[in-house]
């Protein structure tokens, strides 16, 4: 059947496991019946105080409540924006003052921290509001499949938070090919990571909705306490992880996989860092029969647009590839003079064209213009693509590979370096756990971050072997543990202010 609205989805894995537990968190959960009924309830209550195709911005920690809020939004013909409570009071402000939103959800616990009194609704009394399934009827036959889903804020050059907003059609054709490619199904139980405010959620929330696997979210505090984290993992009985590289290396770099194995676990989805190959290879240790895929993809094309089946052992030293497109999907590199490049070794911008990208930026016309532009892919007609700002290369045998930021990319002491290029000789040194450079403006200077048991003078030594010497970095620090912002990736900006 061709679903072209989200909540149909949710209505048809409702009726099929009406009683079945749909998500979880501790010991709070929700059955597919009684998420469904929770999300008509608020979606009854936001449709009395919203116009349609209006952002509702969800302030909230993750949470079974929080996901029918979401979905509420959606049954009021609106688009919800998950917004951490974590986020420091100025970028609350840009946030806000980017939506314009009439209302803002929250609950009685983060509302102080919101400073929108004047908008603010908790979710606790939407969910006392009585459902009007002639008013959502409504809603619904107005719908279509370009209505924006979610908006997920990410960080922009400017300073000011960037929305990407996404279509209904965009995540149902991406998560009809993940939970086919990655085997997902009604039998799996899907361990949450990702905080709803980063993208890598959106994995696990629609393949749950699509399939009626169940959901188990993870609460963040677990992630400071590996025993803790793991426990609740053979607790729940979690088949499937779809997590951030850095989530996955703090377990296996502090030695949690020795202390206990999620033994279940039988698909492995990494992405948003370069999977450090020593740590990748703990986990195919510990895990011998789980299948383990690097994905890539920026928010823009919604969540991922390459995988890669991680079939050997990768040595010290080298890149794990990105793999080939998702089906739909044309994944190519420009060089310099925007033309396409075939030829193996020449790096270029990894562009993407075909379907599932993003709409845009929300109220953002100008970024929207310079990163979602007309291409004539391959020679043909001109086709919207979307430039994502990273640099990728062939190797020998045609696999596309990750090779930095653009924005990673420095000019020190004459030369044009990628810092990941260091930080791919720094993880290769004995006794080196995982590391980070970044480049201090400030002193002008690379500084080196990383975890492990070598000292810092052997590093140096061993990257001089590596590296030329205005690669290697003037100040290298051990860290008992890489900061994590808070989507669970390396703390960059932190970083820059060490030392």
């Amino acid at each position: 059947m061709n679903r072209t609205n989200i909540l149909e989805y949710l209505e048809h894995t409702a009726g099929r496991f009406r009683y079945r537990t749909a998500v979880e968190c501790n010991d709070e959960e929700l059955t597919w019946d009684e998420l469904a009924v929770m999300a008509r309830r608020i979606g009854s209550g936001i449709s009395r105080r919203v116009r349609t195709g209006s952002p509702v911005p969800v302030m909230m920690e993750k949470s079974p409540l929080m996901l029918a809020v979401m979905l509420g939004a959606v049954y009021a013909g609106c688009f919800y924006v998950p917004v951490n409570p974590d986020n420091p009071p100025e970028r609350l402000m840009k946030i806000f003052h980017l939506l314009e939103p009439e209302i803002l959800v929250t609950d009685r616990k983060t509302a102080e921290l919101s400073g929108r009194e004047d908008i603010r609704v908790f979710a606790e009394d939407l969910v006392k509001e009585d459902a009007d399934p002639a008013r959502l009827a409504k809603i619904r036959e107005q719908s279509g499949e370009t209505d924006i889903l979610y908006g997920i804020f990410t960080s922009g050059s400017t300073g000011t938070p960037k929305a990407v907003a996404v279509s209904h059609g965009a995540v149902i054709r991406f998560i009809r090919h993940f939970t086919e490619i990655f085997g997902i199904t009604a039998g799996d139980v899907i361990g949450n990571q990702a905080p709803f405010d980063f993208d890598v959620s959106v994995k696990d929330i629609y393949s749950s909705l699509m399939t009626g696997a169940k959901l188990v979210l993870i609460p963040k505090e677990y992630f400071a306490t590996p025993p803790r984290l793991l426990d609740y993992l053979c607790e729940k009985k979690v088949t499937s992880l779809t997590w951030a590289v850095s989530a996955l290396t703090l377990i296996s770099s502090l030695k949690g996989l020795r202390y206990r194995v999620p033994d279940r676990v039988n698909k492995v989805m990494f992405s948003g860092e370069a999977m450090p190959p020593k740590q990748l290879k703990l986990w195919r240790e510990a895990l011998p029969h789980t299948h383990f895929y690097n994905l890539y993809g920026p928010t823009e094309i919604t969540c991922n647009c390459t995988y890669y089946p991680v079939v050997w052992d990768y040595e010290e030293g080298e890149k794990i590839p990105i793999g080939k497109a998702f089906p739909g999907r044309t994944v190519f590199l420009l060089d310099e003079e925007d033309l396409e490049i075939a030829d193996p070794g020449r790096q270029g911008e990894i562009c993407v064209a075909g379907e599932s990208l993003a709409r845009g930026y929300y109220r953002d016309e100008e970024q929207t213009g310079k990163r979602f532009v007309m291409y004539p892919v391959g020679g043909g007609r001109p086709r919207r693509i979307y430039r994502t700002g990273d640099l990728g290369y062939y190797d020998e045998r045609g696999r596309l590979m990750f090779a930095g930021r653009k924005d990673f990319q420095i000019k020190h002491m004459g030369h044009r370096i990628e810092l990941e290029e260091i930080e791919n000789a720094m993880n290769a040194v004995q006794d080196v756990q995982r590391s980070c450079c970044v480049f201090q403006e400030k002193k002008n200077r690379i500084a080196g971050f990383y975890m492990g048991d070598a000292e810092p003078a052997e590093v140096r030594r061993d990257l001089k072997d590596k590296l030329p010497a205005y690669m290697v970095p003037a100040k290298l620090v051990r860290l008992e543990a890489m900061p994590l912002n808070k989507n669970g990736k390396t703390d960059r900006a932190s970083l820059k202010q060490m030392g």
